[in-house]
């Protein structure tokens, strides 16, 4: 049997299967990694423009890299990796995505039930009243930054900068999500970002069985992963869903 029938068979097997993405899988619709040669952290420090207290200082500043940003982002559209686990949800197989990325792909594609653990770039939030407005083109070329129209403070990303905390109600989803779990999929992490780095040691610890879609191996790789598929999500994702039914 070869291994996305094996992969396929479990699938069916399990109760409760739960998806894990990092930015690889979003990396065929265009948007490049953070820490990779062409992601934002090669052209932007991230403790200079991507930390909270470097935001309250400076919004300016750091909002001409929000927009550099949003340039790669907004024009992004899901792809087969995103649809594929869209349709495995729709058709029973799949429980949740549990997504680093802040994208908004997975819904775009038809996912349900996804749990942003770094929040949603596609929306703005006010640190004064909790607002939220929805990005449109208007509001990012607003120079020097877009402001709440109620407390005129700047806006900011509805995303965890680097110094916030993962709001608790978005932590507590997800870890509930990987507690239930018995069947994972690791789908494009690096396996390095805490705390949602622990996710899958957590499912494992659960006795979840978990398999690894990656273009290089990662530190799950070779302590808590059953089954590694090398190559690109969308690839793979589409070889095991065609023997599911």
């Amino acid at each position: 049997m070869d291994l996305y029938r094996k992969v396929a068979e479990l699938i069916k097997s399990f109760k409760y299967l739960v998806a894990f993405t990092g930015a690889g899988i979003s990396v065929e619709s265009g948007i490049p990694p953070f820490r990779g040669s062409q992601g934002l952290w090669s052209k932007y420090d991230p403790e200079e423009f991507a930390h909270i207290e470097s935001f309250l200082k400076n919004p300016a500043k750091v909002w001409k890299m929000i927009r550099d940003m949003f340039t790669t982002v907004l024009e992004a559209k899901p792809n087969t990796a995103h649809k594929v686990l869209a349709e495995m949800e729709k058709r029973g197989y799949l429980k949740a995505v549990i997504t680093q990325n802040i994208d908004g792909l997975h819904q775009e594609a038809g996912s349900k039930n996804v749990i942003e653990f770094h929040g949603n770039c596609k929306w703005l939030l006010c640190l004064g009243c909790g607002k939220k407005e929805e990005v449109r083109k208007e509001l990012i070329e607003k120079l020097p930054y877009p402001k709440c129209p109620k407390c005129e403070i700047p806006l900011k990303p509805d995303v965890v900068f680097f110094g916030e905390s993962i709001p608790f109600s978005v932590r507590k989803k997800a870890e509930t999500e990987v507690s239930s779990c018995d069947f994972m999929l690791v789908i494009g992490t690096s396996g390095v970002v805490y705390p949602a780095a622990e996710l899958p040691y957590i499912a494992k610890i659960r006795g979840a069985k978990i398999v690894e879609i990656n273009l290089e191996e990662t530190p799950y790789t070779f302590s808590i992963t059953d089954y590694f598929l090398k190559g690109k999500a969308s690839k793979i994702l589409s070889e095991i869903f065609t023997k599911l039914s």
